[in-house]
């Protein structure tokens, strides 16, 4: 059979219907790939309306750390902020986009913690260092508890879990460096990651109401880092 020759308007078609279909290939990867882009948070540049914005946030971050990502509803969220419905799905048109806006104001405060305990990392005496560090998330979380509830949820896209490690690492690798900038990048990477690491056991720690003497461990885990610290970043950083 002789072929037919495809006319502009056909090949063209084809062409959109071949971009519009997803591949075929299988994995998260694909499935993140092919995925619909999440509406984003609508955030304004008038006074009034970031007034409204910081009470919807307000609002919100209570009922999470009250009921969870799960239980929480955009009506009671709107409800708690004394907003009508529609105002909060105008800056917020997801419980998803909610959830973000509110993960981003926690990590813009840790950054600013962690900045400034780096501000004063390489003078400060080595059992001051070793408490700040220790008690930096607990402080952060104690004021943030909606933070915890969003993680502990399971409906934050492992992607910013992951972005939001990196960047906490990076900022403790950070304050190590100004306290032993003799140390390579590889070996303050690894020392950032331990030491992060025992920053949140500090917050579990400081977590556990079932636990007595919560001080008294805490003071323990910051002997710990100190010790660790000493060892790892050097003579002079125990001589400080």
């Amino acid at each position: 059979m002789p072929s037919q020759k495809a006319t502009p308007a056909k090949s063209r078609g084809d062409a959109a219907r071949k971009a519009a279909r997803p591949s075929v290939t299988s994995g998260a990867a694909t499935a993140a790939a092919t995925r619909a882009p999440m509406p984003a948070a609508r955030m304004p540049s008038r006074r009034r309306g970031r007034a409204r914005v910081a009470a919807l946030l307000a609002a919100g971050a209570a009922v999470f750390a009250e009921k969870g990502y799960d239980a929480a509803t955009m009506t009671e969220i709107a409800a708690r902020a004394g907003a009508s419905i529609g105002s909060l799905y105008q800056f917020f048109p997801t419980k998803a986009a909610l959830a973000d806006a509110l993960l981003e104001q926690h990590m813009n405060i840790v950054r600013a913690h962690l900045s400034g305990i780096a501000a004063q990392a390489a003078t400060q005496p080595l059992p001051e260092l070793a408490h700040a560090l220790c008690n930096a998330l607990v402080a952060t979380r104690s004021a943030n508890p909606a933070f915890v509830a969003l993680l502990d949820s399971g409906n934050i896209d492992a992607t910013t879990i992951v972005e939001i490690r990196k960047a906490m690492r990076r900022q403790v690798a950070a304050i190590l460096r100004r306290r032993a900038p003799h140390l390579p990048a590889a070996e303050l990477a690894a020392a950032a990651a331990a030491v992060l690491q025992m920053m949140k056991s500090a917050a579990a720690l400081q977590a556990d109401v079932t636990l007595p003497g919560r001080p008294a461990a805490l003071a323990e885990l910051a002997r710990m880092l100190q010790a660790y610290l000493q060892a790892r970043l050097g003579p002079a950083a125990g001589m400080r």
